[in-house]
């Protein structure tokens, strides 16, 4: 009951988010310097073209009554056709966002599984070794350039050492031989029981995944100590010490549950800002994902597939934190 009281006030919130996403997208489409008529019919189309595609676009009616209509087209999946592609932005989308999915969801996740004990054992040893060893990584995470980093990676580990494959998300000699089902070419080849494809695959995502991860572990780490530090420093920890509780429970348990929201959020925050800002990554190792059909259309004025892109990312934004409420309700009462 109260959770269904819950989703219903989330849902006026929702609508009003996804109503402004859709209008600053509308807004920059409209006062972008690129024709976009021109951007379909080309330079050399003549005035009697133009003006049919002019008016099929309803670029006559008022500016409001083009909202309304990009508005019924963009909730009913139809962005436009890409001028780059020929094909409708939607399909584009589908095709290229797995990708950028996969490789997201894998910095994630290396990035939680490094990060929160870093940031845990920075806490714990305030002020000695550990903590500056982890503060320092962490300096490094946000100092250094992505492509930098991408490119020496690239150099040491796979030119030099070999350990890794190098860009691309396969082989060319195992392209097509795996059916796309779910778009994470890792996870249909394992349905296909193509496990060689899928270790090429997987060789692919480690290099690239590792770099994103880097990054999100950065921030991570630091986040979750400064949280940590506060959460040692309360009253109800050295009470828990004084009763002799062990050590490990009460970080592990006490100290780092009652951080469970706050951290839930930056890794939230973390895993948008990669599938948001993956672009660098996945130009220097030629992963064909959503961040690279964005670049890639900007540079063609191809209006409709950056706006449908752009569109996609924020509805993924608003979904991320509609699971971050649901979450918080799971790990802590006092959110109900």
């Amino acid at each position: 009951m109260l959770f269904g009281r819950g989703v219903l006030r989330v849902i006026p919130v929702i609508a009003v988010t996804l109503f402004g996403l859709l209008l600053v997208t509308f807004v920059i489409g409209r006062f972008m310097p690129q024709d976009p008529v021109l951007a379909i019919v080309g330079d050399r189309a003549t005035a009697e073209v133009y003006q049919r595609v002019y008016l099929e676009l309803g670029l006559d009616k008022p500016i409001w009554t083009q909202f309304w209509i990009y508005a019924k087209k963009a909730i009913t999946g139809d962005l436009g056709i890409s001028v780059l592609t020929t094909k409708p932005v939607i399909e584009d989308i589908a095709r290229f966002f797995p990708a950028t999915l996969e490789l997201s969801t894998m910095g994630t996740f290396i990035g939680v599984l490094f990060g929160v004990p870093a940031g845990v054992m920075a806490a714990v040893y305030q002020g000695r070794w550990p903590d500056y060893l982890v503060r320092f990584v962490g300096l490094l995470g946000y100092s250094a350039p992505v492509f930098w980093l991408s490119l020496m990676g690239l150099l040491i580990f796979y030119a030099n050492l070999g350990w890794v494959s190098g860009p691309g998300r396969l082989d060319v000699v195992y392209q097509d031989l795996v059916d796309s089902v779910t778009g994470v070419v890792v996870i249909d080849a394992m349905l296909a029981g193509e496990w060689e494809v899928a270790a090429n695959a997987f060789s692919h995502l480690i290099l690239p995944s590792t770099v994103l991860g880097y990054y999100s572990m950065a921030y991570i780490s630091r986040m979750t100590r400064s949280f940590m530090v506060e959460q040692l420093r309360s009253e109800y920890v050295t009470t828990a010490r004084v009763k002799g509780m062990s050590e490990f429970k009460v970080i592990w348990r006490h100290a780092l549950g009652n951080i469970a929201v706050p951290l839930i959020t930056v890794i939230a925050l973390s895993y948008a800002n990669l599938l948001e800002g993956s672009v660098l990554t996945e130009t220097v190792f030629a992963w064909p994902g959503l961040g690279q059909y964005i670049t890639s259309s900007l540079l063609n004025a191809d209006m409709n597939a950056v706006l449908g892109g752009t569109l996609v990312v924020g509805v993924t934004f608003i979904v991320i934190n509609i699971f971050c409420d649901i979450l918080y309700r799971l790990v802590d009462p006092r959110a109900k």
